[in-house]
């Protein structure tokens, strides 16, 4: 573990947790929870953390709420838990609660029609194996390519998608692995924000994430609770603590139990 915020205190988290009566812990899922597979059909958690998720889900005054970039059906199957928690999918575009119910953001015609077009541009340059349909979201998966077919494939789609974007009011993000195009309006930060709304201000809340998409949550969570970021390298970012996958990451959510 490294302290990237010198005003953490994280013994102090670590008692405030444990005096705690509710506590809200975020978890994104590729990355964070498994590690990143070139087929993401096979991106099962790492050894040990179905397990501590089940424990933890058992507990009466822990919140669980996975936040993820995937589509929520897809996660499920992954994920295997007991029980099934709070998740977002799409970046924050979906939300399944665990009564299942279910809800999408709303999104305007014409920016669907953008990711229509943004798919059609892709199978039209025969990347169709490479895209990724979601809510409200298109995306294009570089992952186990060469260095060299990457800078093609993002050339060729970059430009064209930026175009997009920019007639149809689309995001266009970057990922670890791939570039998405989007509807706007949602990311994983107002996620953060719609759960921590919901619940009264005595709570001690954690995001656990490492992807460019989860500085959204670290930001939002600024000032009411802990940012974490889980990845194998140290990059930038608004994370509290760093955190190396998996045997830290196990431990941190361990100290919730």
């Amino acid at each position: 573990m490294q302290i990237l915020n010198p005003e953490v205190d994280i013994e102090h988290f670590y008692r405030r947790l444990e005096a705690a009566d509710r506590k809200v812990l975020f978890l994104d899922y590729d990355g964070t929870l498994a590690p990143f597979r070139e087929d993401p059909d096979k991106a099962f958690p790492y050894p040990g953390v179905r397990e501590v998720l089940n424990l933890l889900m058992d507990k009466d005054d822990v919140y669980l709420c996975i936040i993820s970039g995937r589509w929520t059906k897809d996660l499920i199957p992954l994920l295997n838990l007991k029980k099934q928690p709070e998740i977002w999918g799409s970046h924050g575009l979906e939300r399944l609660l665990p009564n299942g119910s279910y809800e999408t953001a709303p999104m305007e015609k014409s920016a669907l029609k953008g990711l229509a077009e943004g798919q059609y541009f892709l199978s039209s340059i025969g990347l169709s194996k490479r895209c990724e349909l979601k809510p409200g979201c298109v995306a294009i998966h570089w992952r186990g390519l060469s260095d060299n077919d990457v800078q093609q494939i993002k050339s060729s789609v970059e430009s064209e998608w930026l175009n997009i974007s920019q007639e149809y009011k689309l995001e266009l993000r970057n990922f670890d692995g791939g570039l998405e195009l989007r509807v706007p309006g949602r990311d994983k930060g107002n996620a953060v924000e719609i759960v921590l709304s919901e619940f009264e201000d005595s709570y001690i809340a954690s995001y656990l994430g490492d992807d460019l998409t989860d500085e959204d949550a670290f930001r939002s969570l600024k000032g009411k609770g802990l940012g974490v970021l889980v990845r194998k390298e140290l990059r930038d970012t608004e994370a509290d603590i760093w955190l190396i996958p998996p045997e830290e990451m196990i431990n941190f959510l361990s100290k919730w139990l």
